[in-house]
């Protein structure tokens, strides 16, 4: 008991290091990924749009000076100066920034939907690396172990018990292996370079690879919160958005109301002297703007209903897609144990008889067709053993951009 306490104690310890270390890397890339600064620089553009609709339209301002002066009783004018205020309907501004503060929101879900999808692409490249170095370790323990047979085969030949054929075919298998194991070097370095872009630095960079990961004893329990997606917080703030937008329409679809003043300097009669003679004219006024001819606010109502209902079709959509995504994503990494417990059972039945096949060695009757099967065999057992462990984790990181 005090066995298994201690291996469940260390295996609990290596995912732990395993999650920090990945965690960190994703930090990484979400500090330094263009991708992501630019979808939070479009995030700071749309919530500065909010200041923008703080707005008035412009203040007109006119002067004029009279060609021929009109007389008047109390003298000629001379020129005429207005200015005039025209303000949209009571609530017109803020309707126009509440719809600026929902398109910001959008914009933020937008980002954040980036940085997600960003730690899960770091996930798989990371789990890919750690796949391609597994291998060559895997390829490396059996190249030692096909170094120890042909040690083996070339003193069965000296006493007549094997052939120098057999010798022949176990240093065939090695190249073979060797081979393997250069191409999974060039593969993890091109795997090391996706996974340097990803992190924004150079592709050369070093990248630390856990060098064992195993399957945890039990799954961390699933959470359906589908619902709290950001991929689907989104339509619902864009369907708000078209609320904010449809309601802005009819703020903008009522009247304007003006306000100006005009100016009129008055030159002084000397021909007489009346009353308030030379007295300038200053003249406060009133106007109305109202769109009589409003297709253009009726369409866009039509609009804004049909957008959302096209919101509503593409949220249930996407969660039917997010839904079998995540089944599809458990019954994966079930498989992926199940897989790994039924690999690691067949590895140990190899050692096993890797086991009886040395044994047999002693008595001088060792079958190197054997050694070789058996040596593939295990080899198999443990490059899909190696796959299993990549598919779990995999598929775990899809669980949980899907439901955390």
């Amino acid at each position: 008991m005090k066995g298994i306490a201690t291996m469940v104690s260390l295996l609990l310890v290596g995912v732990f290091v395993q999650g920090q270390q990945l965690q960190s890397y994703i930090q990484q890339a979400q500090d330094n990924n263009p991708d992501i600064r630019a979808y939070e620089l479009r995030h700071e553009i749309a919530e500065e749009k909010v200041n923008e609709a703080n707005w008035l339209p412009n203040t007109e301002f006119g002067a004029a000076i009279f060609a021929s002066e009109p007389e008047t009783r109390t003298g000629p004018q001379e020129a005429k100066f207005s200015a005039t205020q025209m303000l949209p309907w009571f609530g017109t501004v803020s309707a126009r920034e509440n719809y600026a503060r929902a398109t910001a929101d959008t914009e933020y879900l937008e980002y954040r939907i980036a940085k997600r999808k960003l730690a899960l692409n770091v996930a798989q490249s990371y789990y890919a690396l750690y796949t391609l170095k597994a291998k060559q370790n895997v390829l490396a323990d059996n190249i030692d172990l096909l170094d120890t047979y042909e040690r083996l085969a070339l003193t069965a030949v000296e006493v007549n018990n094997a052939s120098a054929v057999d010798v022949l075919r176990l240093q065939i298998r090695q190249n073979e292996m060797k081979q393997q194991k250069a191409v999974l070097q060039e593969q993890y370095l091109a795997e090391q370079a996706n996974f340097n872009g990803l992190l924004n630095q150079d592709w050369r960079s070093f990248i630390e690879v856990l060098p064992q990961i195993d399957i945890p004893i039990s799954d961390p329990v699933i959470t359906d919160s589908l619902q709290l997606n950001p991929e689907l917080t989104r339509f619902d703030k864009l369907y708000e958005s078209v609320a904010r937008a449809e309601l802005l329409n009819r703020k903008e679809s009522a009247p304007m109301l003006g306000f100006g003043l005009d100016y009129v300097p008055v030159q002084e009669r000397s021909d007489m002297m009346p009353d308030d003679n030379g007295k300038d004219i200053l003249m406060p006024m009133v106007s109305i703007s109202i769109p009589i001819f409003n297709n253009q606010y009726k369409s866009r109502t039509k609009q804004n209903e049909l957008r959302q209902s096209e919101i509503e079709s593409q949220k249930q959509e996407r969660l039917n897609v997010l839904r079998s995504a995540l089944a599809k994503a458990k019954s994966e990494r079930n498989a992926a144990r199940i897989e790994f417990n039924t690999r690691e059972q067949n590895i140990q039945q190899a050692k096993n008889a890797e086991e009886i096949l040395l044994k047999n060695y002693e008595t001088g009757t060792i079958d190197f067709d054997d050694v070789l099967d058996l040596q593939e065999l295990q080899l198999k057992f443990q490059l899909e053993q190696v796959e299993s462990i990549k598919k779990y984790y995999v598929e775990s990181a899809v669980i949980n951009y899907l439901t955390n």
